[in-house]
């Protein structure tokens, strides 16, 4: 009994470290802009070092190749990522990285009503209130920025809880027939892949994405690469065979907290009264929604 407890410990400890990692994502992304670089460079480089890393480490524990019919779908999911993290990440280009995140913690309540809808999964009442609580959150959230600067930045926000909410829901039929670390390497190698394509075609017709223009930017977009997408994506992984989906889900809610207090540090993002309802409310309705054996809501790595 005290060795399982224990391993339950050191679950808990590599989610938390996994969102926290999760949750710097946006202010790095802010630091490179800053420094001249635009999104699609900085996701070039991103998911190119880190699928090199996945490669590297999915080498060294062997493990059985997915059928093919498996690889389709992790490569389909792959370009859901891409496209959810290029919203994302141009989504912080244009609004405060804390109020991206809230955002994007949306997409549970996207994920039950596809599920409902496209699935077949019967909702329950708790399922139900949890996703009401969580539109609430959002109106609390995003009302005060309505008509302000930041609307581009609410609608890719939004976008990019939508397109996260299809990726699991092709996840949860894909990832019943892949180990969880095949699972990663494939979709962040079609990532990259994806944006190296797209960063060849830009720069072959004249409009090459600006890379950082100083050190600073670099250590920005290296930190995105290895401490938010590699160490972030393992430790989650070794937390999640140890806690499950549903405590993982659940303590993975620390990333969107962990967001805006950065955010409010480094770039100077307001906390005001309605952001600390109306996320209480999202991130509310996120713990419920994990608790409930209907909701499809486990992933092989925390959003963005």
């Amino acid at each position: 009994m005290p060795a399982v407890r224990s391993a339950k410990y050191v679950g808990v400890g590599l989610v938390v470290v996994s969102a926290a990692a999760f949750g710097a994502l946006g202010v790095l992304a802010r630091v490179a802009y800053d420094e001249g670089a635009e999104p699609v460079a900085v996701l070039t480089f991103r998911f190119g070092l880190a699928a090199v890393c996945f490669i590297a480490v999915r080498s060294l524990r062997p493990s059985p190749r997915p059928s093919k019919r498996a690889l389709t779908g992790l490569v389909a999911m792959g370009g859901c990522y891409l496209l959810q993290s290029l919203c994302y990440f141009t989504a912080v280009d244009h609004a405060p990285p804390g109020l991206v995140a809230l955002l994007l913690y949306s997409y549970p309540a996207i994920v039950v009503a596809g599920a409902a809808l496209f699935l077949g999964v019967r909702l329950t009442r708790t399922v139900v209130v949890a996703c009401a609580v969580a539109v609430l959150g959002m109106m609390l959230v995003v009302g005060p920025s309505v008509g302000s600067g930041d609307a581009i930045g609410i609608v890719l926000g939004f976008a990019a809880a939508i397109v996260y909410a299809v990726y699991i829901l092709v996840g949860s039929r894909v990832l019943e027939a892949a180990d969880a670390l095949w699972a990663s390497t494939v979709i962040m190698s079609t990532a990259a892949i994806g944006y190296l394509a797209v960063f060849t075609v830009l720069t072959a017709t004249g409009n090459q994405p600006a890379l950082p223009d100083s050190a600073r930017g670099w250590w920005a977009i290296v930190a995105l690469a290895l401490l938010c997408t590699v160490v972030a994506g393992l430790a989650f992984l070794a937390g999640l065979a140890r806690v499950g989906p549903a405590d993982a889900s659940t303590i993975s809610t620390v990333e969107p907290v962990v967001s805006v207090l950065l955010s409010a540090a480094v770039t100077g993002e307001a906390i005001t009264g309605w952001t600390v309802a109306g996320g209480a409310l999202v991130l509310g309705s996120v713990v419920a929604l994990s608790r409930e054996r209907t909701a499809p809501l486990a992933e092989p790595a925390p959003p963005a």
